[in-house]
């Protein structure tokens, strides 16, 4: 995609910032209305002729351009299965390396399916297969839901999970709170003062008598001689 100075044909149709058709113009006036706005001349429909071109933000709509292809992305990877295959027997190291590969895949938008195979005499213990799938879920219950529980088929246990909505960021305390919390702190400057207050007229008085004990002292010294 073509802007600004890329785009060397000698006229374009213009259309301006707030979407209006501003017709066919030359390429050099159609810059110049760019600059102006301090915006980019972007080539939109460059197999037209002459060449389609909108006055814009570039950099803000080529972001905008990336948000919708990854939540593109992500709907088509929500129909699609990533699949992680374990064993009666496999170990705790490697299926914690199964599960953080099964965290990967939610993040990029897939589902699981967590599939143990069972060989020989291991189809008469379902229940370990079953408990180690409760666990997994269990783990990854912060990013995923179970959306096809654990179910037999011929020698295989097969577990779907689908990735949760993520969680938007903490909430902004309300307005009333903050009134409140304003409204708490000179209650406390307040009762701090009165304390700092009280301690200083307590160590004065302290003061005070302790001078008048000294002078009562020196005057029974005094009478004394």
């Amino acid at each position: 995609m073509r802007t600004n100075e890329q785009i060397r044909v000698p006229s374009v149709r213009v259309i301006d910032h707030v979407g209006q058709q501003v017709g066919v113009i030359p390429t050099s006036q159609a810059l110049d209305m760019a600059r102006q706005e301090g915006l980019d001349l972007v080539e939109v429909a460059p197999r037209e002729n002459p060449p389609v071109c909108k006055i814009l933000d570039y950099g803000k709509w080529r972001y905008q351009q990336q948000k919708k292809e990854q939540q593109t992305r992500k709907k088509q990877h929500a129909h699609e299965l990533k699949e992680i295959r374990l064993r009666p027997k496999t170990d705790r190291h490697d299926l914690e390396i199964k599960l953080t590969h099964a965290k990967e895949f939610f993040d990029d938008g897939y589902k699981v399916q967590f599939t143990m195979i069972f060989r020989g005499r291991e189809r008469l213990h379902q229940d370990i297969g079953r408990e180690i799938f409760n666990n997994i879920a269990q783990k990854l219950d912060e990013i995923a839901k179970v959306e096809h529980n654990a179910r037999f088929e011929g020698r295989r246990m097969i577990m779907i999970l689908a990735p949760k909505p993520k969680k938007a960021g903490g909430s902004k305390p309300s307005a009333a709170n903050k009134d409140s919390q304003e409204a708490e702190r000179p209650k406390k400057v307040e009762t701090t003062a009165g304390t700092v207050t009280e301690a200083s007229n307590s160590s004065n008085n302290d003061v005070e008598a302790i001078d008048n004990a000294n002078v009562a002292d020196d005057q029974v010294g005094v009478g004394e001689q």
